[in-house]
């Protein structure tokens, strides 16, 4: 299974999709040889058709008629192979895609969470930072007011 880059908030975005874009692509190439080869195995239905109207007016080629059928089951076995690895891919795809889905839905949530608990950490550090600051203009208040009660003073004296 393809590893990721942890990032500042998780997985890398960018190594995700790309490896979603690999294994879509994938996928869509064996869909599409699936397809080649019915094809393939259509045109070739089509051949073992013909040759067998062909057989019926030809005694001597009842030999080739034989060699046909044989083809036409190994084509048989072949297809229900394919049709077997077909479904075995799309059921693989899809357990897969359930499984990264699943995973980006773990990570989003954790995602969210995370920015939730910064969030709050931010706010409170801001809630502290306010009441350190109306403390101190407090204090720089009550240090100014006793100055200038000193200044009073001096000016209460005869010198």
């Amino acid at each position: 299974m393809e590893k990721f880059t942890r990032v500042m908030r998780g997985y890398d975005p960018d190594e995700v999709n790309n490896f979603l874009d690999q294994v879509i692509k994938r996928v869509e190439k064996m869909i599409a040889d699936i397809d080649k080869k019915n094809k393939l195995i259509e045109s070739q239905n089509e051949e073992i058709k013909q040759l067998k109207e062909n057989i019926k007016s030809a005694d001597g080629l009842k030999e080739k008629l034989e060699q046909y059928e044989r083809m036409e089951n190994t084509l048989n076995r072949a297809i229900m192979m394919a049709q077997k690895t077909s479904d075995q891919l799309k059921i693989t795809a899809h357990r897969e895609s359930e499984i990264i889905l699943e995973d980006a839905k773990k990570n989003a949530s954790r995602i969210v969470n995370d920015a939730l608990m910064k969030a709050e950490k931010i706010e409170s550090d801001a809630d502290a930072m306010k009441r350190n600051i109306n403390v101190l203009k407090h204090r720089l208040k009550n240090i100014i007011e006793s100055q200038l009660e000193i200044i009073d003073d001096i000016d209460h004296l005869d010198l």
